[in-house]
């Protein structure tokens, strides 16, 4: 999908004769905190430098949530409600900009085709969790999910769940509930491994053979079914499959409301920069939608640890021990905080402070990521309260081919385990996810508990929460650091 002077589909709302995300981020973060916090809705209104200033308004959308599950509930309701009235579409370069909901009514061309593929591979009846190249399960998956609890990498409900899961492996093939996978190719999706345990996975991602290449041969090594959508035309199924979400969300949301069973609604969508936020607010419309058609839908998200969450009580108990007798380079944290005016290996909160609340934003992510990732959070409290079933997970930070693409993330990766960090791989990141999802499904959450409760709940944060310094404080060594082991 390659951005034009004038881009078509799901776009980002003109201002001034162009695109202009800031101008959407400062509106949207407005909107939701203005009925919460009406000072600090005129302060990001006010924000002039919305790439350098946007980290403290996105903290604030955390803290003005903060007081009551009502407060937390009207934050998300209202930016969910600003994004979608603000947001706009264009079907033809050319055309006037229109309300999002014109998608919907786009000239579709013929619908969608379903083509089966089914796996000729073993379907596996067990929780097997690859990690550091051993193949976890039983006993050994028990020490290790010890070992991440212990080192403050996973919460504890984490390791719960995944015990769970691993008992009751009758669960993994999800018998009556397909899985809509949304960015089927991504790295961080749970596709290849719904598919080894039987699944039936339908996939959705961009008509680019390359992806479809690669997830047919995925669904033919394993046990599951692959549903792939198909436009119409005869040839090879890698060159016919796939689906636009920006261009064809009509098209598409009529294929996905002819799935059997009880399906799954899961977003592992990511794009670049503007793009992000076009994809992601076009997957929210579909949503709004789907669900609206089809009550039984559940929804599936993965947060990223790099963002704002509050935490709990114990976390903050374990990141100020940790603090107050940090080794290694916390023994020149004095001079290193003198050195800094106080700016690097802050304490990760602030003592005696419960919720705590752990900014991880990154601002080499930029806002259009936090904006794309905090409307999933969004979607997720709001969907939860009314009733659906929903699976938000915070996924540990991995190293997949988007984030080392970027050097000074890639550096940050390779110096975070001086800071009780840990960096997963893909492989054991997309498996652990995919057995929460598979648990979220069987166990249902407790209704009615505070969204960030909820967020809490199975988090795989890698250590972010509990480790002891505020993780920008530690941003930059970690990258001279990591810096420095590349070149040794």
């Amino acid at each position: 999908m390659s951005e034009t002077a004038q881009p078509t589909g799901v776009v980002i709302p003109t201002v001034d004769g162009a695109p202009s995300t800031s101008a959407l981020g400062r509106g949207v973060v407005a909107d939701a905190l203005r009925a919460v916090n009406p000072e600090w809705a005129r302060d990001a209104e006010r924000t002039t430098d919305w790439r350098g200033g946007y980290l403290r308004h996105f903290h604030r959308l955390v803290e003005a949530g903060l007081p009551s599950r009502e407060a937390a509930l009207t934050v998300a309701a209202d930016g969910l409600t600003g994004l979608r009235s603000r947001m706009r579409y264009r079907h033809r370069p050319g055309d006037e900009e229109q309300p999002l909901d014109a998608a919907f009514d786009a000239p579709a061309g013929a619908p969608l085709r379903t083509v089966t593929v089914t796996g000729s591979g073993e379907v596996r009846r067990d929780l097997v969790v690859p990690y550091r190249g051993e193949r976890l399960q039983g006993a050994s998956l028990d020490r290790q999910l010890d070992r991440w609890v212990d080192g403050g990498v996973v919460e504890r409900s984490c390791a719960d769940a995944v015990r769970t899961v691993a008992a009751n492996p009758d669960w993994l093939a999800l018998p009556g509930r397909p899985v809509v996978v949304l960015g089927a190719g991504a790295e961080m999706g749970p596709l290849t491994a719904l598919l080894r345990w039987g699944a039936d996975v339908v996939a959705v991602d961009l008509p680019r053979p390359a992806i479809w290449q690669r997830l047919l041969e995925t669904a033919h090594r394993h046990g599951g079914r692959l549903h792939v959508p198909v436009a119409d035309g005869d040839g090879d199924l890698a060159r016919r499959a796939g689906a636009d979400l920006l261009h064809d969300l009509r098209r598409v949301t009529g294929w996905l409301g002819e799935v059997g069973g009880a399906p799954v609604l899961g977003n592992y969508v990511y794009a670049d920069g503007p793009l992000n936020v076009r994809v992601a607010t076009a997957v929210d419309a579909l949503t709004v939608r789907l669900r609206a058609a089809r009550p039984d839908v559940a929804l599936a998200f993965l947060a990223t640890p790099t963002d704002v969450f509050a935490v709990p009580d114990d976390a903050v108990d374990e990141a100020t021990r940790r603090y107050a007798t940090a080794t290694g380079i916390g023994r020149l944290r004095r001079p290193l905080r003198a050195l800094s005016g106080g700016r690097l290996l802050a304490p990760n909160y602030p003592a005696g402070r419960y919720p705590g609340v752990n900014d991880s934003l990154v601002p080499q992510q930029g806002p259009n990521y936090a904006l794309a990732k905090r409307l999933q959070r969004w979607r997720a409290a709001h969907e939860r309260a009314a009733g659906a079933t929903v699976s938000l997970t915070v996924a540990p930070a991995t190293r997949t081919r988007s984030v080392l693409k970027n050097r000074l993330l890639a550096a940050a990766y390779a110096g975070a385990h001086r800071f009780g960090i840990e960096i997963f791989e893909p492989a054991t990141s997309n498996t652990l996810m995919a057995a929460l999802l598979v648990h979220d499904l069987h166990v249902p959450r407790p209704a009615g508990t505070h969204p960030w409760q909820e967020e809490a709940y199975a988090a795989a944060h890698g250590g972010l929460w509990r480790q002891a310094y505020a993780p920008r404080s530690a941003l930059g060594l970690a990258v001279l650091l990591g810096i420095g082991a590349a070149r040794g």
